[in-house]
């Protein structure tokens, strides 16, 4: 039987929300071992004189968890 842990990231990106949860989960991926799932949980941009300057994808990621590490 397996345990997971879930945490909550954000990822940003100037070209879309996809790029944003990729940058997001490729900079995770470098330190927590086994990502399972990622659920995307809201989706925002930023403005700057009504132009959008980036876009940003807040993640839920669950990862195996590991007693006593």
């Amino acid at each position: 039987m397996a345990v997971y842990k879930i945490i909550e990231i954000v990822g940003t990106s100037p070209k879309s929300w996809e790029d944003a949860a990729q940058s997001a989960l490729l900079t995770a991926s470098k330190s927590l071992e086994d990502l399972r799932i990622a659920e995307v949980v809201k989706q925002d941009v930023t403005l700057e004189n009504g132009k959008i300057t980036s876009f940003r994808v807040r993640l839920n990621i669950s990862f195996k968890f590991r007693a006593g590490e």
